[in-house]
This record gives structure tokens, C-alpha cells and sequence, in this order.
């Protein structure tokens, strides 16, 4: 309010449905000034310049509009603005259709005369914030704790009153107390342009003590706003403890706030624009699936998230798998639920989801987003949430948790490989697990032995890290199994150290049916260095050809025919019978 009211273009109105919402609370709201308020008498206190003020009250919102418009005018401004600070709570007084209080003088000006655009802006604040801090004034509303109080449940009414006028007009800007005092000035600078008016130095100081513009209960209220004379960050932070009874009014307020949150500049430019980061831009508008056996739930991806007391989160305890989504069917999807539930058994999983649960929550996510197609999806089961931080299972008593992540990802793309012009490959210094650490035939969330070599690949440009076991031998890359062709025959790894991977079993069986001879066996890095072909395996990438590992060119740095071979019958599986499950039909509409 007061960044406003040192624009000499605007006149502001500090909360004018006060009194009225006063009035027609007193009964279940206290305040130290409510009859006087009402009546619009100043205190016995008051000095007699103050009376003007008090009286002023008495006066509906859309007169006061009317006279400030009036005022600006006759001050030959062409141009101004008028600047309505209201209270969330007094929401219901005012009529967003139309934008003037209810129920009282209509607010009309003579069109030809003066053009009127409304605008709403929407200050919130951390709950949690707001709450640690209400004792500060507990002898002003009386403790009297509630929702409303805090207003930002008001503030998610408001929003959606505005942003569903029928005409279609309903601008609103969202600002976070927060970001308004770590960086006023760019916060300020958006606010202007959302606002289409000329950014000013002079909304970011103003000279400490009250103000012309503060409504008459300033003196019980804005003792320490009154010490301010800029946007300025306490040096001194107050460290409070939240009173418990505060908690049930701080879960009701959370949800909107973090739905408001986002709403933001400094949220929304919290990294790279949509454009420059979605491959496809339906990934910004994907539903996810998330919940425990029977309580699962679809939300959109800035709302999805798991407790953090999670046992993905203390610990990477949880399986996973990726399935690919090709013409109305999902490939192999039977023999991916069975390595899952492998994988929770090896794991000592307890109240695990049933199959069906699962198949359920696959079919929900897809229909949701529409996706019969093109996608692929990341199932993660967790060991589920914990009730105490700990790494101990018997902590756990509510139940696997099931993660759902469905992306609209075609098989070659910024996000996983070139399957015709190939990828390169380095050796990493980091050995594969054994089974003697942690078993890879357990399709486990302990990640880090995976993430450590493709970050020495991504430093040293190359699309993957190539990992050797324990004694030398080539085992995987950081991300998917492989394979060499030397004179013809196919040759990949032993799955000892390795993940057993579906892609690469179903390799290994279309290159029966095609009549090219296999071997699985301990392969050595020269072996690679010096192969006619190479390619990698995966569900995400299919079937990729490695050109080159560790500088040296593999064949002739092209896909070879046997690789081409494959790909070609690795692409005809979803038609195929028993390699597939059907995508049930999607209704639009009930």
C-alpha cells in the first residue's frame, strides 16, 4: 500500500469494507475500536483531526471510487490510479462480476468521460509465517485463530471469482511477501507491467510514521509498518515457535497458499520457460499417479510428490521400471510387473499393491492424459512412508507407495538417443556393482552407481558411460545393457553384474527368430574397442548404435545391418500377439 501511495499518479483506499464487514461480524468478532468503527466516532483518545477519517468510513467503496475518480479529474489528470487495499476475509462483500461492493450504489461513470479498468493483485504470505507471528497482536483480534484470519482460503475465493467472469476480463497478478522483500524492485517491475503502468523508484521508499492513506485503526495495527521507510529485510531474524493449536488453521491455509505460490513471477521463472525445457509441450500438463495400495490419487506434476518420510527419500529404498506406450498397447508390460514384484519380494516389501492395483493405476494415468502413444511411463514402488526417520523397515506401517510418472517421450529425442546416426561412449572409472555389494538383478532405486559415471560422460561429451565389473570386463553402460558384433555373431555380457533387462532378453530372442547366432559371455573393453558393431539397449532408447567408444571409431562409425536388422523387428512387436498388453478404450465424456 504505501509503494503506491508515493505514486503521484494514485490516491489509495486502506481496507474500505471494513466497517462494513465489521458490522455484520461483531457478534463473532472482537476489536478494540468496533462501535466507534461502525458509527464512524473516533475514540475518546482521538485527536480532532483525526474525526474526518473516522467519519469518512461510513461511506460505501463505490462512492469513495467515485470520488477519487471525481478528485483525479479535477486535478486535470488524464491518467490515474486508484489503489484499493482490501483484507481476503472481506471477499464476500464485494461483487467481482462487476467489481464494486454489494448491494449498494452502483458504481457508474459517464463512459464517454472516463474509461475504469480494474485490476486485481493478490499479496500472499507463508502461513506458517503469518501464524508464528499472531501472538504479536493477540490483544487486538483476541485470539480468535481461524482460517479466515489468516485469509488465504479467502484468497484462492478470490482468485476464483476473478478468473471466472463471465466476460472474460479477469486479470489478477500474484506477489509472495517474500519475494516482494528479498528483490522489491524486480518484483515491483513485473507487478507494473502486469499492471500496464510506468515502473516508479519512488514505490520502493517512503519516509517511516503514519500515513495520510492508513485507515483510522493504523495506531492498533501498523506499529511496526510504521518503523519502515523502504523495502527493507529485518537484519535481525526472529526465530518463533509455532503454538500447536495454530496447526489445524495452518493445514487448511497451506494448500491454497502453495497452489497461489506458483502463480508467481519469481516461481514461474525459477528455471529455464516451458519452451526451451519440454521436448513436447504436453509434458508441462501431465497428471501423476500417486498413493498407497487402495488410496491413490492423479495430480498435476507441480503437485505430485511423496512424504519425507518416504523410503525413496531416506534412503533410495524403493524398485522401478520403465514401460513404453506404442499404439494403443504397452510392450512387455507382464513381464515388467513381474520383474517389479521380484524386485519388492528380494526387497522384503510388506503391504504391497496387488497386480491389479497397479494395472488400474496404469490404465487411470494413461487415460488422464490421453496417451496411447508415444509415451513412456516411470513406475517407482516404494517401501512406502515411514512414521519415524529411520533406515529401519518396521518403521514402515502404511503400505508401498506407487509412483506413476507418464511422459509424452518419443524413442529418439533431446531426452534419450539418435537411433539411426548413434551415440558415443566412454569407459568409466566407476566399477559396476557385484552381487556381492548390491545386486542388480534387484531393479533397485540405489541409483548412485549409475549417476556417478554418466556425470564423467557428460563432462567428457560422450551420450553414456561404458562400466566394467569388479575383474575388468565390460558389464553395462550407466543406463542400459549392450551388445558387439564381431564376424556376424552377436555377443553381450553375462547379466552377473548387470541388470537382466527386458529389451535386452527380447533381443537376444528376436536374433534366434532371425537366425543370427548369440553368445553371452565375458566380453572384454578391447573387444568393444575392436567390434564390427555395437549398440545399447533399453525400453526408453530401444536400440541405439554406439559409433564410437573411447576415440575409437566402431566399424565403419555407422549403424551396421545387423543392428538395422533388429531395430526393424524390435519395431513390429506391439502387433505381435503375446507381446503386448491392450490400452482399454478412453471415454472423453461420462
Amino acid at each position: 500500500m504505501y509503494s503506491f501511495h508515493e505514486r503521484k499518479d494514485c490516491m489509495v483506499l486502506d481496507e474500505p469494507l471494513y466497517r462494513r464487514w465489521l458490522e455484520e461480524n461483531k457478534e463473532s468478532v472482537t476489536r478494540p475500536y468496533t462501535e466507534e468503527l461502525i458509527n464512524g466516532i473516533p475514540p475518546k483518545h482521538s485527536k480532532p483531526e483525526d474525526r474526518p477519517k473516522w467519519e469518512k468510513e461510513k461511506e460505501d467503496l463505490n462512492s469513495r471510487i467515485l470520488s477519487c475518480i471525481e478528485n483525479m479529474c479535477n486535478d486535470g489528470k488524464r491518467q490515474g490510479i486508484i489503489f484499493l487495499k482490501h483484507i481476503a476475509k472481506h471477499a464476500p462483500l464485494f461483487n467481482f462480476e462487476k467489481d464494486c461492493e454489494m448491494n449498494c450504489v452502483p458504481l457508474e461513470v459517464d463512459e464517454e468521460r472516463v474509461h475504469l479498468t480494474h485490476k486485481h493483485l493478490l499479496l500472499i504470505r507463508d502461513p506458517l509465517q503469518s501464524l508464528s507471528s499472531w501472538n504479536a497482536s493477540n490483544d487486538v483480534h483476541n485470539g480468535n485463530v481461524t482460517p479466515n484470519e489468516v485469509g488465504i482460503v479467502n484468497l484462492l475465493y478470490i482468485y476464483a471469482n476473478v478468473t471466472s467472469k463471465s466476460d472474460g476480463s479477469g486479470i489478477i497478478s500474484v506477489l509472495d511477501s517474500d519475494d516482494l522483500v528479498s528483490d522489491p524492485e524486480s518484483i515491483i517491475f513485473d507487478l507494473c507491467k502486469d499492471l500496464n503502468i510506468p515502473y516508479s523508484d519512488e514505490m520502493l521508499h517512503w519516509e517511516a510514521g503514519p500515513k495520510v492513506c492508513d485507515g483510522p485503526w493504523a495506531p492498533w495495527w501498523y506499529n511496526g509498518v510504521h518503523k519502515s521507510s523502504g523495502w527493507v529485510r529485518e537484519s535481525n531474524q526472529v526465530y518463533r515457535t509455532l503454538d500447536p493449536k495454530l496447526l489445524p488453521a495452518l493445514r487448511v491455509s497451506l494448500a491454497p497458499y502453495n497452489f497461489l505460490k506458483q502463480l508467481t513471477h519469481r516461481y514461474r521463472s525459477r528455471g529455464p520457460p516451458p519452451s526451451e525445457i519440454y521436448e513436447d509441450p504436453r509434458n508441462g500438463n501431465l497428471l501423476v499417479y500417486v498413493g498407497t495400495p487402495g488410496r491413490g490419487r492423479l495430480v498435476p506434476r507441480e503437485f505430485a510428490g511423496v512424504s519425507p518420510w518416504d523410503s525413496s527419500v531416506q534412503g533410495g529404498d524403493a524398485t522401478w521400471e520403465g514401460i513404453r506406450v506404442y499404439r494403443g498397447k504397452i510392450l512387455s508390460l507382464e513381464r515388467h510387473l513381474k520383474r517389479l514384484f521380484r524386485s519388492a519380494k528380494a526387497l522384503g516389501f510388506q503391504n504391497v499393491h496387488s497386480k491389479e492395483q497397479i494395472m488400474e493405476a496404469i490404465f487411470q494415468t494413461l487415460a488422464a492424459n490421453g496417451m496411447r502413444d508415444g509415451a513412456h511411463m516411470r513406475l517407482t514402488l516404494t517401501r512406502g512412508e515411514k512414521y519415524t526417520s529411520s533406515m529401519n523397515p518396521k518403521f514402515n506401517v502404511y503400505g508401498t507407495t506407487l509412483i506413476i510418472l507418464a511422459e509424452w517421450k518419443p524413442t529418439q529425442g533431446k531426452t534419450t538417443y539418435d537411433n539411426v546416426k548413434g551415440i558415443t561412449l566412454v569407459t568409466s572409472a566407476i566399477r559396476r556393482n557385484s552381487p556381492s555389494t548390491c545386486d542388480s538383478k534387484i531393479h533397485h532405486n540405489n541409483m548412485i552407481n549409475n549417476i556417478l559415471p554418466k556425470i564423467q560422460a557428460n563432462l567428457a561429451g560422450a551420450s553414456d558411460a561404458l562400466m566394467l565389473d569388479l575383474d575388468g570386463f565390460v558389464s553395462e553402460t550407466n543406463a542400459t545393457n549392450v551388445f558387439m558384433v564381431e564376424d556376424g555373431i552377436l555377443h553381450t555380457p553375462h547379466a552377473d553384474h548387470c541388470l537382466p533387462g527386458i529389451t535386452r532378453e527380447t533381443i537376444l530372442v528376436l536374433a534366434k527368430e532371425l537366425g543370427i547366432e548369440t553368445n553371452v559371455r565375458r566380453i572384454s573393453l578391447a573387444e568393444f574397442h575392436a567390434a564390427d558393431e555395437v549398440f545399447t539397449t533399453g525400453t526408453m532408447g530401444e536400440l541405439t548404435p554406439v559409433t564410437m567408444i573411447d576415440g575409437r571409431i566402431i566399424g565403419d562409425g555407422k549403424r551396421g545391418p545387423v543392428t538395422t536388422r533388429l531395430q526393424e523387428s524390435y519395431s513390429l512387436l506391439p502387433e505381435r500377439d503375446g507381446w503386448s498388453t491392450p490400452i482399454p478404450p478412453f471415454k472423453d465424456t461420462e
